[in-house]
């Protein structure tokens, strides 16, 4: 998501007692992680155009996915902040770098907010990027053993101190809100303030001990063209964040016109959204009940394919409400009888 400059002047623990030579491995593993990221938006745009599930993406194996990527790349981040400043802080580097990240995630608010308005990405994995690199200058001489409780802290937050204040649209970056937000890319502080400080407690144990030397040429690239690839993307990360997106859904699309997916079927579109919606509070048997019988209700109503084009306000019209009621009531009484 980001490239940072990892350069030769590193020592252990605060002392300048070395010189580090550059590590190639680093460099390929955030480049790795970018082919997974570009794997998982890839499978998200074929989902957001018709050719699979449109919540493949975001569940199941997918979603663990998503998150193991997010979590490779901020734990990178925190690695990475160790290595360029362990002989002492780098202001400007770091301020230039900070401007750089800072201006694309505000970038992507914006291009998200006119093109996805209801899902738009207000603190996505970039955002976490630049919070995490500045929380983290905290930690760089700090104990190690301070910093992984704070991680550990970071992860039980969200378990234990969740609390309807975080509800207000100021707050959601902190991460413990009741209702979580809507958004294509969610990556509040908190968890995820955890994977860049353990990069940051590994870095410095890294730095302490005599791996950088042996791993100095484990990932050379003099010969095999791959390493040397996975290299350079991991140096242009941030770069490479910004387009592949853009480039993969006007790829898709392009796609489409020539292959258009299938059209849903609304009925299965209808009953799978209305599932979702209802499960967040809700028994599956109550959703179940709850579900067809708005859904036969709509039909008989002829109010079905209305709602399907869009011009039924389902917030504001009085037949809406009056059916959801009704099986409301319904669902609530096959429930109890089950029961």
């Amino acid at each position: 998501m980001t490239t940072t400059v990892i350069d030769g002047n590193v020592a252990g623990d605060g002392a300048p007692t070395r010189r580090l030579p550059r590590i190639p491995l680093i460099d390929q593993l955030r480049g790795i992680a970018l082919m997974a990221m570009a794997i998982y938006h890839f499978t998200w745009d074929l989902g957001f155009f018709g050719y699979i599930e449109p919540e493949t993406a975001t569940t199941g194996g997918w979603r663990i996915f998503a998150r193991v990527i997010a979590g490779s790349f901020l734990f990178l981040v925190g690695f990475s902040l160790v290595l360029g400043h362990q002989r002492g802080f780098r202001l400007r580097p770091f301020l230039i770098r900070f401007a750089k990240i800072g201006l694309a995630a505000a970038a992507i608010t914006i291009a998200t907010w006119f093109a996805f308005p209801e899902t738009f990405i207000f603190f996505g994995i970039l955002h976490a990027i630049a919070a995490t690199s500045l929380v983290g200058l905290l930690f760089l001489r700090l104990p190690v053993a301070v910093t992984l409780l704070v991680a550990v802290a970071a992860v039980a937050a969200p378990l234990y101190l969740r609390a309807p204040l975080f509800d207000h649209p100021a707050l959601w970056w902190v991460g413990l809100s009741v209702n979580i937000p809507r958004s294509n890319d969610y990556v509040p502080l908190l968890p995820w303030l955890a994977p860049a400080l353990l990069g940051i407690a590994l870095a410095r144990l890294f730095v302490a001990s005599s791996l950088p030397e042996r791993l100095a040429g484990y990932g050379n690239t003099t010969k095999v063209w791959w390493k040397s690839l996975l290299e350079k993307a991991g140096r242009h990360s941030l770069a490479i964040y910004l387009i592949h997106q853009p480039l993969l859904i006007a790829l898709v699309y392009g796609f489409s016109l020539v292959f258009p997916a299938p059209a849903p079927d609304p009925v299965v579109g209808y009953t799978k959204s209305c599932m979702r919606a209802c499960e967040n509070g809700s028994s599956a048997a109550f959703c179940q009940s709850f579900c067809g019988c708005t859904l036969d209700r709509l039909i008989g109503e002829n109010l079905f394919a209305d709602l399907n084009r869009g011009t039924i306000d389902i917030t504001t019209d009085e037949r809406i409400s009056k059916i959801s009621s009704q099986c409301t009531a319904d669902a609530e009484t096959k429930t109890d009888l089950k029961e």
